[in-house]
């Protein structure tokens, strides 16, 4: 029997690659119900090693999606670090210990840890509850798009072409698929495919850093084994990080003579194996001890800080994660990294495709996230130059000190955890305004505060209430409507924000609660205010009990609440509004008196 003829078929979006990023991708898409397709070479998912550090704002971004609680109760909670240098003595010995997260304003002041393979699994079962599954294994064999102007400036088009091969495909099924999308998002990797036949470049440098790591159940006498450790040692560098269970990772320094191959100068891996990379490691612990009866999975690479010269093509072909920038993996950024790329592409991509936002809205993507990109580059060549670099000693006193390296894990502290993350003023980064509220940093993300719902004192995490739903949240700072004058003024705000010319209506019609959702927080205590004392347009959906109205109050016994305002930098008198990106990054701030100027800044990219 022969194969059925080639098979065609439209789509809103191909996500090619289903790691991280692509299931970020491709789950994002599904929530806000684009038609996405995600295909992936691989047979099965990942059941072992890979990435595994989730970050403080990586939590904070799959709670907005409703997925933190299992990454949470599956995977193992890094709060303290050590850190272990050569001892007088010989072998190492304990120099300090820290928190393992610096950023103040973290509301998961720690990072989780767990294989790759069940992250991928929580969106996997997060996508299937939405009907959308992954498809393999199938790998695409080409990609054409079309130069037409027009084609390429209606929304509605889908100029893309690409074949797709089937392997597993047997007589009688279809073995090739031509696919007609809209958009098209590679994922692929770092050997991306996407990436190769759109002719995109990488630029930067291969360093001469060798690692190994190791995933093992250990048997020790080491007392920090649960805590993320730095051993810098004369027998070499190793990082420890505890994993779900028992398990430990360890990142191994190696020598070029220990896996070069000398006849091309490539990273062998036939030249050693997880018994040899235990073995350096040993060295690394002493006077400790570390043995393992059984490997979990192990790898060695040489670290490569690159960047891509581009992260799309006419903004219909984007590339994101692996496959446009790669660096070394022992600070805990390159899952995170990947995610959080598709996380600010996928309610852009929503906006267009919705006919919401104009087709500049997707020229962001780039600006914001390869930036972060070489930012996150610039941080790694620093911190694995200290990592890999000699402990300094007597004889060695140009080498890395506890002090030095100590003072760069807190420096960049906020990096690393991504909560310092800060894209730079442009089309949706307003920051004309700051001054309203001087805390909340236009650009980053909206800070977590608990306030109290003003029906019931109920306590409430803000950024719970701020969800990935594709909607502009507009919070209200309402001030302290106990105030006459300042609650005339809240009424007028009110009025403004109702009437068919004001910006809700403007930039979100008939269906405006789809587009914006509004928050309305007031200064004033729970003694003193009803939540009926603001006008409807600042208390919508009340009949489905949402916390649209909240107090900056402690709740019923003190316990927790209260100081957001002073948190914020905002005048708990005149109070202030912001908005926030769908995203959770904050894109504006205005007064109360002045809502033309959220007018003019959603005008700048979404249409009328």
């Amino acid at each position: 029997m022969s194969r059925m003829a080639v098979k065609e078929s439209d789509v809103d979006v191909l996500v090619i690659g289903a790691g991280p990023s692509g299931l970020m991708c491709a789950n994002g898409l599904a929530k806000a119900g684009v038609d996405v397709r995600i295909i992936d070479q691989r047979p099965s998912k990942v059941a072992a090693g890979q990435a595994d550090g989730i970050q403080p704002r990586t939590i904070e971004v799959l709670q907005s999606y409703g997925l933190a609680e299992r990454l949470l109760r599956e995977g193992n909670q890094m709060h303290m670090a050590a850190f272990y240098n050569p001892s007088a003595n010989g072998g190492i010995e304990r120099t300090g210990r820290a928190a393992d997260v610096t950023a103040s304003t973290a509301r998961f002041p720690f990072e989780v840890t767990l294989h790759q393979g069940a992250i991928e699994a929580i969106f996997l079962d997060s996508m299937a509850s939405m009907s959308v599954r992954v498809e393999r294994p199938i790998i695409p064999t080409s990609i054409k798009l079309s130069m037409d102007e027009a084609e390429l400036a209606d929304p509605h088009s889908h100029p893309i072409e690409i074949v797709l091969k089937h392997l597993d495909a047997e007589d009688g099924q279809v073995d090739t698929e031509i696919i007609h999308a809209k958009y098209v998002v590679g994922a692929d990797g770092a050997h991306s495919w996407v990436r190769k036949a759109l002719g995109i470049t990488m630029d930067g440098e291969q360093t001469n850093y060798i690692w190994g790591v190791v995933d093992i159940i250990p048997e020790t006498d080491f007392p920090d084994i649960r805590n993320r450790t730095a051993i810098h040692s004369h027998n070499g560098s190793c990082m420890i990080i505890p994993r779900e269970g028992d398990k430990v990772r360890l990142y191994i320094q190696l020598t070029d003579k220990e896996v070069i191959n000398a006849e091309n100068g490539r990273v062998d891996k036939a030249k050693t194996g997880p018994e040899h990379l235990l073995q350096v490691a040993q060295r690394s612990f002493s006077p400790y001890t570390i043995n393992a009866q059984e490997f979990d999975w192990w790898t060695i690479y040489i670290i490569g800080q690159r960047v891509a010269s581009q992260f799309s093509v006419n903004e219909r072909i984007f590339i994101a994660g692996d496959a446009c920038h790669t660096h070394s993996p022992k600070a805990g950024q390159g899952m995170n990294a990947s995610m959080n790329d598709t996380h600010n592409l996928v309610w852009k991509m929503t906006y267009v495709l919705r006919g919401w936002a104009n087709n500049s809205l997707l020229e962001t993507y780039e600006f914001e996230r390869r930036k972060y990109a070489q930012d996150l580059i610039s941080f790694d060549k620093k911190f694995s130059a200290l990592f890999s670099g000699k402990p300094r000693s007597e004889a060695n006193q140009d080498g890395v000190s506890h002090e030095q390296f100590l003072e760069a894990f807190q420096t960049f502290g906020a990096f690393t955890s991504g909560i310092g993350v800060h894209y730079a003023p442009s089309a949706i980064v307003n920051t004309a305004h700051q001054e309203y509220a001087s805390k909340v940093i236009i650009g980053q993300r909206m800070p977590p505060h608990v306030f109290i719902r003003a029906a019931d004192a109920r306590p409430y995490e803000l950024q719970d209430l701020l969800p990935s739903d594709s909607r502009f949240k507009i919070v209200v700072f309402v001030g302290d409507i106990s105030d006459a004058s300042q609650g005339e003024r809240v009424r007028t705000l009110g009025t403004e924000m109702a009437a068919p010319e004001g910006f809700v209506h403007r930039f979100g019609g008939k269906s405006h609660d789809t587009v914006f959702d509004v928050l309305s927080i007031s200064s004033a205590t729970k003694n003193k205010v009803n939540y009926t004392d603001l006008p409807v347009a600042l208390r919508t959906h009340w009949s489905n009990w949402l916390p649209r109205v909240l107090l900056d109050d402690t709740d019923m016994f003190a316990r927790v609440g209260g100081k957001g305002y002073e948190t914020y930098g905002i005048d708990p008198l005149r109070g202030a509004m912001v908005i926030v990106r769908p995203d959770g990054y904050v894109g504006m701030v205005a007064s109360l008196e002045n809502t033309a100027t959220i007018g003019q800044y959603l005008s700048s990219f979404m249409k009328s």
